[in-house]
């Protein structure tokens, strides 16, 4: 009689931790598949950006901007080699840009750098690291209704070969 509730203990036992093992594996995969998504969808934005200014799109821009964008950088002057503030850039002004690369035709080549890194993701706040024809930018975004938006940019130019 021992040995047997021993054998069903055991056997109980077994279940119990092939069940925690399953909701485990269950949750890391739903935390891992929601990272994930998160990624893809501030990548998107950012590439939204980057597409927005090459194609002249505004639909991409107006998508992954914020209307409260601020984006301000520094450009390295070529006789001097010394940065200076480049002004700044509203949503109104980004959109406005990207209607004159389209209106003129002045798309970026088709060798233009296009490179976007995540650097890090919270729960309503990420930043990443964009890479493009005019520099290097560094973005941060904030999730607005389960969409990522582009907040801030600040940036350097021209880009280093």
């Amino acid at each position: 009689m021992f040995r047997s509730n021993r054998t069903l203990l055991l056997q109980i036992n077994v279940m119990v931790m092939k069940k925690i093992i399953i909701l485990a594996l269950v949750n890391f995969a739903v935390l891992n598949a929601t990272a994930q998504d998160a990624k893809e969808k501030v990548e998107r934005a950012c590439l939204d950006y980057i597409e927005g200014f090459y194609e002249g799109d505004t639909s991409k821009l107006i998508r992954c901007l914020n209307p409260s964008l601020y984006k301000f950088g520094y450009w390295q002057d070529k006789n001097t080699g010394k940065y200076a503030p480049d002004g700044n850039m509203t949503w109104r002004q980004a959109l406005d840009y990207a209607k004159r690369v389209y209106e003129k035709k002045n798309f970026a080549k088709a060798t233009a750098p296009k490179k976007v890194e995540v650097l890090d993701i919270m729960n309503t706040i990420a930043a990443a690291k964009v890479t493009a024809w005019w520099g290097v930018d560094y973005v941060l975004l904030a999730k607005q209704n389960d969409k990522w938006m582009i907040d801030q940019v600040i940036w350097e130019g021209p880009l280093k070969n």
